[in-house]
């Protein structure tokens, strides 16, 4: 059988006065190293995509993590340009792939603003700036050189018994490398909390009643999913949901 393909939203990005559609090489490396799966780079346009067309033509959707953060009109919150920077584009283009997909039952795992992303389409709300809250760690990556230690894992997320996650990670403490500074505030409806940091941070969720694989982590999984074993088991899951949606498609 034909290795299944992805698709993966692509950030806006600008180099040397050029806009690129750019996506991060850890989570498509992972993609192909660890989900055993190949990616298309899904251009990022405010207006001009058709959602339905691109969903026929993959087999599961990756959002990924990126530096910039979910537009707040688009939750009702408010406007903030120290909460930026933002990508409208990548807004415009996630949001609707996110949300039919999950009618659709295709397989997606969404990573870091993924996961806030995924909340936002399903009717949720984000709390900015984290940091300052009382109580609230601060979660935002450390500033170094060297990106191994900046991506390294330093914390414990509890994954709760019974959730979806708990089948490929197992219940409990588990370490990871959350870096973040917006997070989940109100849980969209349709949302299961799967795991929470011990400052109360929503750290993964899934979609209730989804037909099938749809979860998201507010982790880097990406990062160390050729090493460390609950990195792998999250992008191994997620390879086999794709291939048992290919199996079911015919």
């Amino acid at each position: 059988m034909p290795k299944p393909i992805i698709a993966v939203p692509a950030d806006i990005r600008e180099f040397d006065g050029t806009t690129w559609h750019a996506a991060q090489n850890q989570y498509v490396r992972a993609a192909l190293k660890v989900a055993d799966v190949m990616s298309f780079i899904i251009p990022a346009f405010e207006a001009g995509n058709d959602t339905d067309a691109l969903l026929d033509r993959v087999d599961g959707l990756l959002v990924s993590g990126s530096a910039t953060n979910v537009h707040p009109s688009l939750y009702g919150g408010e406007f903030r340009e120290s909460d930026g920077p933002f990508d409208p584009a990548r807004d415009a283009t996630t949001l609707p792939m996110i949300r039919r997909a999950i009618e659709r039952g295709i397989p997606l795992l969404a990573i870091c603003r993924g996961i806030q992303e995924l909340n936002v389409a399903l009717g949720g709300t984000l709390a900015t700036e984290i940091q300052e809250q009382e109580g609230v760690w601060d979660h935002r990556k450390p500033q170094h050189a060297d990106r191994d230690v900046m991506y390294s894992i330093r914390q414990d997320v509890v994954v709760a018994e019974g959730s979806c996650i708990a089948r490929y990670l197992g219940t409990g403490r588990i370490p990871v490398n959350s870096l973040h500074r917006q997070a989940i505030s109100k849980t969209a409806p349709s949302l299961q909390v799967e795991a929470i940091a011990d400052d109360g941070t929503i750290e993964a969720v899934s979609v209730i009643g989804a037909k099938g694989f749809a979860i998201g982590v507010q982790w880097h999984p990406e990062y160390w999913a050729e090493s460390d074993k609950p990195s792998r088991a999250i992008f191994e899951a997620f390879g086999d949901a794709v291939r048992d949606y290919v199996k079911a498609r015919g």
